[in-house]
């Protein structure tokens, strides 16, 4: 669906419960296969207990892609290009209709999901500060494993 369609179904789920603590993630994860590369990316609109409404980008790179460093950084790219789709306006709409209702509790936060972990046995573990820079360069809140389960959990289903 396009991206304004994604918007609109995002602005109706906030609308629905103006009074939830809504998390805006996004996050892409990627699979190699024989002969391509898939790269799934998750938009996932989350009302803390109370709902989630989410959907899936996906691109196939067509060759094999090998490189760990170059993977990761892709998906990060894929990543930033839907964040990037929220604008300041698109943001501000968002977060005007949580804002008559902070009082009452009401939070709107955006978070960038980045497939990567800092364990010391983690094989991307060096490219954390990378990573993390980039989404932070772009005012959202960057998410590692094991907190980025939008790219670690929900696009990794669809990359098989």
């Amino acid at each position: 669906m396009p991206f304004e369609l994604v918007f609109t179904r995002i602005t109706e789920f906030m609308k629905a419960d103006p009074c939830g603590n809504f998390r805006l993630m996004v996050g892409t994860d990627s699979q190699v296969h024989k002969l391509h590369t898939v790269f799934i990316t998750g938009i996932v609109i989350q009302n803390e207990g109370n709902g989630v409404w989410a959907c899936i980008k996906k691109v196939i790179v067509p060759r094999k892609m090998t490189q760990l460093h170059e993977r990761i950084s892709l998906e990060l790219s894929f990543t930033e290009e839907i964040v990037a789709l929220f604008t300041e306006e698109r943001k501000q709409e968002l977060i005007e209709i949580v804002l008559p209702h902070i009082y009452q509790g009401a939070t709107f936060t955006i978070e960038g999901h980045i497939d990567i972990g800092a364990g010391k046995r983690n094989k991307t573990s060096e490219f954390v500060k990378e990573m993390v820079t980039r989404m932070e360069s772009m005012g959202v809140a960057p998410k590692i494993k094991p907190d980025a389960f939008v790219a670690s959990s929900y696009a990794n289903r669809y990359t098989k």
